[in-house]
């Protein structure tokens, strides 16, 4: 499918930044705390399990089978692919590490330990809070997908793949809502600068 006559992206787009709209408004309205404790629910070691493994997939390392599989092995433009690890990667270090450096993560904003859920073994951050780097990931290889394959069944997929990554690290109690909203418009933003970069590249090509 070519992207540029691609139909399934904006639908991707839209819900993307609909859920990213719902999480920090929600957090805005009820405060970035109590939403989390809400979210944070113990759901036993099942969920444990799944979750754990969801945040595994979101992972930097991720984009490594990514470029492979869709890059070479299915032929998609390598190109955008490497721009939006890129971008991903300073849209989400920049404002962890210069901007929002002192944001602190659940277990660090005086929230009662006893009542944040956590998992056995994962080790517990406690700066570096906003935006959510997994959820960006998540959301940029999702809508990534969407736009280099433009099939409405796999954006059911790759939806449920990005909010179930996203909600891990609430549920780990690595993050607050407000973190998987500013990691999802990271996400966006990504997708829509590596399009641009995409086309200037090619303009110029063709001038």
């Amino acid at each position: 499918m070519n992207p540029k006559t691609a139909t399934s992206y904006p639908i991707a787009r839209t819900s993307a930044l609909f859920i990213a709209i719902v999480l920090i408004s929600t957090s805005a309205i009820m405060g970035r705390i109590p939403l989390f404790l809400i979210l944070n629910h113990d759901f036993g070691s099942i969920a444990d399990t799944i979750l754990l493994g969801c945040t595994y997939l979101a992972e930097g390392w991720i984009w490594i089978p990514y470029i492979v599989v869709v890059g070479w092995y299915f032929k998609k433009d390598k190109a955008i692919i490497l721009y939006s690890f890129a971008i991903s990667t300073l849209l989400t270090q920049v404002p962890k590490q210069v901007f929002f450096p002192t944001i602190t993560r659940p277990i660090a904003s005086g929230i009662d330990p006893q009542l944040i859920h956590t998992v056995k073994g994962v080790a517990m951050h406690q700066l570096n809070s906003f935006p959510s780097g997994h959820t960006a990931t998540a959301f940029s290889i999702f809508l990534l997908t969407i736009y280099l394959f433009d099939n409405k069944k796999m954006m059911l997929i790759g939806l449920l793949y990005a909010m179930l990554c996203a909600y891990s690290r609430v549920y780990l109690g690595q993050h607050f809502p407000l973190d998987l909203g500013g990691g999802i418009i990271v996400a966006i933003l990504t997708v829509e600068i590596s399009k641009r970069i995409r086309k200037n590249k090619q303009d110029v090509k063709e001038i």
